[in-house]
């Protein structure tokens, strides 16, 4: 041991030289290098939990593998395991400090994990940090692997832990829309195409189709999760496989399945998954899909609730802060604003990851680091976007049924209800009429002889206008789902 400035420190070699690294540190010398040679994001890998811990799981998987195989002693392989297990389990992930964005296709990530793990397993063992003599980061924790088969196998699996956290978020805000579409089943409102007023619906439909839309996005995400179980551990450097025993791939696979608890799979050609990376840019254009379509969603309502006076005003906004430092009383619709700035963070990352498919050269991607920092970090955004715009918005929403009322009533859109009994010719000339003189539309059908008083009132009904009661071989929108919307059956009294 060797004193720096009155700092404890430890002497580590690599090919390059020797290096001082702190006594008390857990990685070594080839992150201390990656920390000179990437100050670019500032932000350490350690902010994607989910990838260090799948960092430690396959090599866990590792351990277990190469001492099925004879390639590691029980010893060594036992100290590995019990090492990995601690990071899985949460501890030591301050040490995993590389920056997330990176040369080197993401061999620093590697390093600080097998020294990370190694200096762990040191003490486990009773030994000082550093001691590789006795266990090797790189002959022992790397055993069997590279860089090239290691980091993008840990990058999937920890893109498929960290959806199902995203996954669960979205679930709950489509039930949170679906609960309004309940509260709001009874209010008819007037529909919008082009912005121009077209005809009437209930605020409950409105609220049905954003929870459907997200219900569909639930699906496409959990279908193309499969993308990322597709693994090419065994691979090593280029696919060959060279330094790993042709058992070894077979046994991680069945030790990182057990591990994980995914469906993971090993492709078929290993050279092939080791230079391809179309599988993120697929998974990441699910994640650009959903975001965007939340973001359509977040304009809806923002335009639903605006003014409050010169605007919609159909909907309030639950008030979450000041909106003006110069206009007393504002409050401006900030939580749907974020959510809109996290979808075009999305869009853009999708971009980059697009770039970086598209940028990789013959046996290798020397650019995930750049693509797995960019899929992480949409997914952490959009599942914090998720939950502010649930529990700080959609769960407080309420209708303006007074404003939604004197809308409906005064729309000439409701004469759409009457073409199929007075014909287009003549709903279009009524609509013209209402318009310019302000006139009711029923007042006006029946002055013209087209229908009886009891006839008119019966198709302006609420549940006919809104589709409820289907009158024209129409389709009912809203229909029973999950017990929470109300059934065909119970719209009568509506």
């Amino acid at each position: 041991m060797a004193l720096d400035a009155m700092t404890r420190t430890r002497t580590e070699t690599d090919s390059l030289g020797s290096l001082e690294i702190p006594a008390d540190a857990y990685w070594g010398i080839h992150t201390a290098r990656a920390l000179e040679n990437f100050p670019v994001s500032k932000r350490p890998i350690s902010v994607y939990k989910d990838l260090v811990r799948a960092l430690a799981m396959v090599k866990q998987a590792s351990a277990r593998a190469n001492r099925e195989i004879g390639a590691l002693s029980a010893e060594k392989a036992e100290l590995i395991d019990r090492a990995s297990q601690l990071v899985i389990d949460g501890e030591y992930h301050d040490q995993f400090i590389v920056g997330v964005v990176q040369g080197g296709a993401g061999t620093s990530t590697n390093m600080n994990a097998n020294e990370v793990i190694t200096n762990i397993a040191l003490e486990l063992a009773g030994r000082p940090k550093g001691d590789y003599a006795f266990l090797s980061p790189i002959d022992d924790t790397n055993r069997s692997q590279s860089t090239n088969d290691v980091y993008p196998t840990a990058v999937k699996v920890g893109l498929s832990l960290d959806l199902l956290t995203l996954l669960d978020e979205l679930d709950l805000l489509r039930k949170s829309f679906l609960a309004k579409a309940v509260e709001f089943h009874d209010i008819l409102k007037v529909g919008r195409t082009q912005l121009q007023d077209a005809v009437p619906m209930t605020l409950g439909q409105e609220f049905h189709g954003f929870a459907t839309t997200l219900g569909y996005d639930h699906q496409r995400l959990t279908e193309n999760a499969y993308l990322l179980y597709e693994i090419n551990m065994g691979a090593t450097a280029i696919g060959t496989g060279i330094t790993a025993h042709p058992t070894y791939g077979a046994a991680v696979l069945r030790h990182l399945r057990e591990i994980t608890g995914l469906d993971l799979a090993m492709a078929d050609d290993l050279v092939e998954a080791t230079s391809d990376t179309g599988s993120f840019m697929s998974f990441s254009s699910s994640l650009k899909r959903n975001a965007i379509k939340l973001s359509k969603i977040c304009n809806d309502l923002r335009l639903l609730s605006s003014g409050p006076q010169a605007g919609f005003g159909e909907i309030n906004l639950p008030p979450r802060q000041a909106g003006s430092s110069i206009m007393p009383g504002k409050v401006n619709p900030v939580i749907p604003e974020v959510v809109n700035q996290v979808a075009f963070a999305v869009a853009g990352a999708d971009l980059t990851v697009t770039m970086a498919v598209e940028a990789g050269q013959l046996q290798l991607n020397a650019f995930e680091p750049i693509i797995a920092h960019s899929i992480f970090q949409s997914i952490t955004w959009m599942r914090r976007g998720m939950h502010t715009l649930r529990v700080n918005c959609i769960d407080g929403i309420t209708a303006n049924r007074e404003r939604l009322g004197a809308m409906v009533g005064a729309s000439v859109g409701v004469v759409t209800a009457l073409t199929p009994f007075i014909g287009y010719a003549e709903s279009a000339a009524l609509a013209k009429t209402a318009l310019l003189t302000g006139r009711n539309v029923a007042d006006l059908v029946v002055e013209a002889g087209l229908m009886s008083r009891d006839e008119v009132l019966k198709q302006l009904s609420p549940a006919r206008l809104s589709g409820l009661e289907a009158i024209t071989a129409a389709i009912p929108i809203v229909q029973a789902a999950e017990n929470l919307v109300v059934a065909r059956e119970d719209t009568d009294d509506i």
